[in-house]
């Protein structure tokens, strides 16, 4: 492995520029920059390669840790036509991840160890990102048995978080069930928090805009009954919940209240319910579909105060993809999921930073340090400072790029900002001090663009 030398990069956005020397895969010097090794400061992010040195010149760009999404869908096995690790891992690399969590519900169900240490394996494979598993709580997803939490924890895979998510553990004595195992393991137990009896026919947040279009409704209380009920039981079972995808100012109101109670709860929010609400259902365009539904600009303004506040502790993405005949249809028969690793980046930007509700080292927590220590991630989300693994992502905040679905890594489209001008442009990605992804493309290697 080549040395990395990036010259002229603000740490966390704060400070003077500094030059970093990374060496096998380790920050192993930190200098303040020398004015007369950088480039201009009108090419910055430029790459030079010596014979055995990679300079990258940031030019001042805000230098983060790279970040870890804890909710990805990387479809494979089952549906490689819609992605697959290794398409997905590009489209993790090109925005700014260094690791991400693939969710159990692959066709077949990653439900046991040998699903789990297939995907596991085709992570280190594609090598652009540390691909780590997630368990299924059920037997294939079905809420009716628990699976085998034990052997995926302990095999090749070492899955730390489990979660039937496309479905509710609904059950209550299957979810204390899991928790209680999930202490002996010390591992996550992660909840698609959805009360099935109050969804049955949902098609997009209930209230007076579904009402109009005549979508049947999918209510706030679905999501937060299920949150209410599993932070008691995590509670009395001293046992590490997380909630996915929060998207009512109501569930906000519940996790603040359980962790005030001490229980051991974390929660996630996805890039499209800080920005998105449920106006856009009048297109009546499925690419707006999703699970849970678009909700109230109120809804999304409790969500980016509390991801601000803590309550929510990171943001994660539910990257969903999907192929065109399950979007390109009515509604009702459309698939929920947007894409949204590529994209992840510049939303929180545009919602958390540009209003100044985050500054970049909160968006370093958001996306980077919180997912790591939820996941148990010894590893990722480490500080910027020598002796650390170099998984680091290097930003330029003042960039700005047009989101256009055929020029994103996945093999699906299906992404809700066509077209749209975004700000905050991932410059660099670095696993262990080599080169994934850069100024929009795939590195190999060798640290040269294919």
């Amino acid at each position: 492995m080549s040395d990395v030398v990036i010259r002229g990069a603000r740490p966390y956005g704060e400070g003077q520029p500094v030059d970093l020397v990374i060496a096998d895969g380790v920050i192993v010097r930190i200098d303040p920059a020398d004015p007369a090794a950088s480039g201009t400061a009108e090419t910055p992010g430029g790459e030079t390669d010596t014979t055995d040195t990679t300079v990258i010149d940031a030019g001042g760009q805000v230098l983060l840790p790279g970040f870890v999404d804890l909710h990805t869908h990387l479809r494979e096995p089952g549906r490689e036509d819609t992605e697959t690790i290794a398409t997905g891992s590009a489209a993790a690399a090109l925005g700014g991840f260094t690791a991400v969590f693939a969710m159990a519900n692959t066709d077949p169900v990653a439900d046991n160890a040998v699903i789990v240490e297939h995907v596991w394996r085709l992570g280190q494979a594609a090598g652009l990102v540390d691909v780590h598993p997630v368990g299924a709580v059920t037997v294939g997803l079905a809420g009716k048995r628990l699976a085998e939490l034990g052997t995926m924890a302990t095999s090749a895979a070492g899955v730390r978080i489990f979660s039937d998510d496309g479905h509710c553990v609904a059950d209550p004595l299957i979810m204390r069930r899991a928790l209680e195992y999930s202490t002996a393991l010390d591992v996550v137990v992660a909840q698609h928090a959805e009360e099935p009896r109050l969804t049955v026919g949902a098609q997009a947040h209930e209230g007076e805009r579904a009402a109009r279009l005549g979508y049947p409704g999918w209510p706030a209380s679905a999501e937060e009954s299920i949150v209410a009920r599993d932070c008691l039981l995590a509670l009395h079972a001293e046992a590490r919940l997380h909630v996915c995808h929060v998207s009512t100012a109501g569930t906000a109101d519940v996790l603040s209240w359980a962790k005030a109670r001490g229980t051991r709860v974390s929660a996630e929010v996805t890039p499209h319910h800080l920005l998105l609400t449920d106006e856009r259902l009048a297109s009546y365009d499925p690419v707006n579909k999703v699970n849970p539904p678009l909700r109230t600009g109120g809804d999304a303004e409790r969500l980016r105060a509390a991801l601000a506040e803590g309550i929510i502790d990171c943001v994660a993405t539910d990257h969903a993809p999907h192929a065109a005949q399950d979007k390109d249809c009515e509604w009702a028969a459309a698939k929920p999921g947007m894409l949204g690793l590529q994209t992840a980046l510049s939303i929180v930007t545009e919602t958390m930073v540009r209003p100044g509700l985050l500054d970049w080292r909160g968006v370093a927590r958001v996306m980077s340090e919180r997912p790591a220590e939820v996941a148990g991630l010894p590893d990722q989300g480490r500080p910027i400072a020598v002796g650390e693994p170099a998984n680091l992502t290097l930003v330029d905040p003042d960039g700005e790029w047009t989101v256009r679905g055929t020029e994103l890594a996945s093999i699906a489209q299906n992404t809700p900002y066509e077209g749209m001008r975004l700000p905050g442009v991932v410059s660099a990605t670095l696993l262990r001090g080599r080169v994934t992804a850069r100024e929009g493309k795939i590195v190999n290697m060798l640290n040269r663009t294919p």
